[in-house]
């Protein structure tokens, strides 16, 4: 059976963009169709300055907030990366076939390097070398597949990338995988600026739908969204990118083409009538099942468990067998 990774970073709350970026997919079809794997990715969160406290609490509520989406722990593997070794073990291995100037060319760190600096803090190593343990989380589990959002595939490509340089230079350990981003909204974008995605950690609170987000807060945030000049509704990616955005989200959420429901549209506070009530309902039962697993920690905390002990059985033989053949003698 095919096997698919994917995962959440705990640097801010999720949100819209990567439910229907991602999260939603992964509990509607991945799950069904493949051995999967879905991790609370919180290594990732420490590559900048961040609060231990945050991390947890942000930590737990992605994990329930990956349940409350439809991902069931008896058709997939949910778990905390932290909870599993064989991340840390891989990551160096793979640092030591990557190369410098691979890490200084990846868009995130030539982005948020500048931001790190302009703040008057120190670039930490780990935002350099994050890429690496990212690749570390795909090979780990012989990884077919990686469904991410068209930003991250940067980064599957580096996976790949070291995959087969590892092969080559000390024999063939390691399955190479692929990305595949989902066909509509594989990026959401900010609804105040929406040439940028809609990122968790984006500051700019208004032009972010959280999944926790009350219906009114939705609705508020919807209809205040950035449109374009003119009247008229028409999908055009680059010339009308708020409108685009607005029709892509739609899509999204009711199903159908965003090109298709540009048609039904005259004006653009309709469209953004329509646009706010179908997020409403989508975040609904997510919002409900949140709820449910909140006021029953227990078991997110047996699932987070259980998943860890199936990821490391999983994990372990395919990174013993890299320690191996990298030329390590075994313990």
């Amino acid at each position: 059976m095919t096997r698919v990774f994917s995962g959440v970073k705990p640097t801010g709350h999720l949100t819209l963009g990567n439910y229907l970026g991602a999260m939603r997919r992964w509990a509607e079809v991945d799950q069904h169709q493949a051995d999967a794997l879905f991790c609370v990715v919180d290594l990732h969160a420490l590559t900048v300055d961040h609060d231990p406290a945050r991390v947890r609490r942000l930590s737990r509520q992605a994990a329930t907030l990956l349940l409350a989406a439809g991902l069931d722990p008896e058709l997939c593997t949910v778990f905390v990366q932290s909870h599993v070794d064989e991340h840390a073990r891989l990551s160096y291995l793979l640092e030591c076939v990557a190369s410098d100037g691979e890490m200084r060319r990846m868009i995130q760190y030539k982005e948020k390097a500048p931001r790190e600096q302009a703040r008057g803090g120190s670039v930490r190593l780990s935002l350099l070398t994050y890429p690496v343990l990212m690749a570390a989380d795909i090979l780990a589990y012989g990884t077919h597949e990686v469904p991410v959002g068209d930003d991250q595939t940067q980064h599957v490509e580096l996976a790949r990338d070291l995959a087969v340089r590892f092969n080559h230079r000390y024999g063939h350990t390691f399955v190479v995988p692929k990305a595949t981003p989902p066909k509509v909204a594989a990026r959401v974008m900010n609804l105040q600026d929406p040439t940028a995605k809609m990122g968790k950690s984006d500051d700019s609170g208004p032009g972010i739908v959280y999944l926790l987000d009350e219906p009114d807060v939705v609705r508020k945030k919807v209809m205040r969204a950035v449109t374009d000049s003119g009247r008229d509704v028409v999908y055009d990616r680059e010339g009308r990118p708020g409108v685009a955005n607005l029709l892509e989200i739609l899509a999204a959420c009711q199903g159908g083409s965003p090109e298709a429901l540009s048609g039904a549209y005259d004006s653009y506070g309709a469209l953004k009538k329509d646009t706010a009530e179908a997020v409403v309902e989508v975040l609904r039962p997510v919002q409900e099942r949140h709820r449910e697993l909140c006021a029953d920690p227990a078991y997110v905390e047996a699932v987070l468990r259980k998943g860890a002990e199936k990821a490391r059985e999983m994990a372990r033989p395919m990174v013993d067998a890299a320690y191996r053949a990298i030329g390590l003698l075994p313990a």
